[in-house]
């Protein structure tokens, strides 16, 4: 994919290492560097700044997923999510990178099928999202390869059935009102769109009906999020969501 990561990593469909001679990807880690730094600057302690750090680049990540052809949205996230944690808590890490590799995996942008390798990591980031009461998330990681068109597996679904062990905050009114902030916007956020990027590990290109249902689980996965106030986990999804809308509604006639 266009601006994203080099291609590696061979035989995963998860993985996918940042290649710095693209701009965006320089970006993402000054960016999640200087988020965190602000965050120790303003006296968050080390825990807390990296977590917005993290917030932070899993947002730029989350839109690249959701939007492979266009680096700007990631860029513009990154901040986003930044500030909503920064002031409101960066929330369980947990939930977002299981958001990541969900939706890495549906809109299929290595190009790759999903491994038995893939498969357990999914079930793992499946059932340590459950565990922390994070099931939006758990959910959407756990039924991706049900989503995919090949290298189906019912094992990561298994995790979201994981009860609740340790139930960290999970709610701020900052990510509640980033994340009702994007639903009006669903139906921007979810018509069918062109895609060009190549994806990173074959010589075909991102099929847009692919991104086109990361893009609904996405906006399911948040709407799901909001329902159950466990919206700070999803800052990065809801930051991404918001500006790839964003960027849609402004190229609208």
């Amino acid at each position: 994919m266009s601006g994203s990561a080099a291609p590696l990593v061979r035989g995963s469909a998860l993985a996918r290492p940042l290649d710095f001679s693209y701009p965006s990807n320089r970006v993402a880690a000054a960016g999640s560097a200087g988020a965190a730094l602000l965050a120790l600057a303003l006296g968050r302690p080390w825990a807390q700044a990296a977590g917005v750090g993290g917030a932070a680049f899993l947002a730029w990540a989350t839109a690249r997923e959701l939007d492979p052809d266009h680096p700007v949205t990631a860029n513009a996230a990154l901040p986003v999510a930044a500030a909503v944690a920064l002031l409101g808590g960066a929330g369980n890490p947990l939930a977002g990178l299981a958001v990541l590799s969900g939706l890495r995996l549906i809109a299929g942008t290595t190009g790759e099928p999903a491994t038995p390798g893939d498969h357990a990591g999914l079930l793992l980031q499946s059932l340590l999202a459950g565990a922390s009461g994070e099931r939006a998330a758990a959910l959407l990681v756990g039924a991706a390869p049900l989503l995919t068109p090949e290298a189906h597996s019912t094992l990561p679904a298994a995790g979201a059935l994981m009860p609740t062990l340790h139930r960290p905050p999970g709610f701020s009114w900052g990510s509640a009102l980033l994340a009702v902030a994007v639903l009006p916007l669903a139906r921007t956020l979810t018509m069918p769109e062109e895609v060009t990027s190549v994806c990173d590990r074959a010589s075909r290109p991102v099929r847009a009906a692919e991104v086109q249902l990361a893009r609904h689980a996405a906006v399911i996965t948040l709407g799901a999020g909001l329902l159950t106030r466990r919206t700070r986990g999803l800052v990065p999804l809801a930051a991404a969501l918001l500006t790839v809308a964003a960027r849609r509604a402004g190229q609208q006639p």
